[in-house]
């Protein structure tokens, strides 16, 4: 496995356990259709939440935040209703959230969770 992929597969494990302790219900993880990728899929209360990760070592090429543009937001939107679809599944609402990990060589890492990216 790649560096880069590691690292992004530790983000996420980081992001699934912080927002399952949280209280968010953890569905589906990696879900993929011919649209595109979700990272997480998790529910709370009675809204489906899809979560984008993004996971970084270092600020050279931008924050985790940055890399996650108005057009990701709304493909991620149609990815749950997507999922929905395809799980027959019910939802009050479609939330999106990010969570950004920075995980810098020799320092603490960071998480941080935006609710309701829109």
């Amino acid at each position: 496995m790649r560096a880069k992929d590691a690292l992004g597969r530790y983000g996420e494990q980081l992001a699934a356990d912080a927002l399952v302790n949280a209280g968010l219900v953890l569905l589906d993880r990696n879900w993929r259709c011919e649209l595109g990728e979700i990272d997480l899929v998790l529910r709370e209360g009675h809204d489906l939440v899809v979560c984008e990760v993004k996971t970084r070592s270092g600020v050279a090429y931008g924050t985790p935040l940055e890399a996650v543009n108005w057009p990701k937001v709304q493909r991620l939107y149609r990815l749950g209703y997507r999922w929905l679809d395809e799980h027959d599944q019910h939802a009050a609402g479609v939330r999106v959230d990010v969570v950004a990990v920075l995980v810098p060589r020799g320092g603490p890492v960071s998480l941080q969770h935006l609710r309701s990216v829109a």
